[in-house]
Formats: structure tokens, C-alpha cells, sequence
């Protein structure tokens, strides 16, 4: 079973409200209260990896950007 959590994080980012935001987010809880256990440990560990990548993601394009203010 694969996860797309790119799709909602996607979507969460171009909520136009906090309460648009706020059902996306529950639209995942409620997902995840609907899997099994063996679900809901894949569904974490997807989780964690997705989490885990856009953290360096951004922090790699932050340094990028950051580095456009040092001199070399």
C-alpha cells in the first residue's frame, strides 16, 4: 500500500484558509483511524520518510538561497 503524501501536502499549501487546511488535515486522520494496524504502521513509516525529504529538501534550498548573501 502506497501513500501520497505529496498529494496533500500539495493541497495544504495552496489551502486558501486555515479551515481548508484544517480538513485536509483531518481527511488524513481520517484515513489513518480507518487502516489496520499493519496500515497504519506502513502509513507511518511513508509518513516519516516524506517528512524526513521535504525537511532537506527545503533546508538544502534555504542554504542555497542563504549562500547567495556570503561571499565566496
Amino acid at each position: 500500500m502506497e501513500f501520497d503524501f505529496k498529494r496533500y501536502h500539495i493541497r495544504s499549501m495552496n489551502a486558501g484558509t486555515n479551515e481548508e487546511r484544517a480538513a485536509i488535515n483531518q481527511e488524513l486522520k481520517d484515513l489513518y483511524a480507518a487502516l489496520s494496524e499493519e496500515n497504519k504502521k506502513l502509513f507511518n513509516e511513508q509518513l516519516q520518510h516524506f517528512l524526513t525529504k521535504e525537511v532537506s529538501r527545503i533546508k538544502s534550498d534555504y542554504e542555497s538561497i542563504s549562500g547567495l548573501d556570503s561571499p565566496n
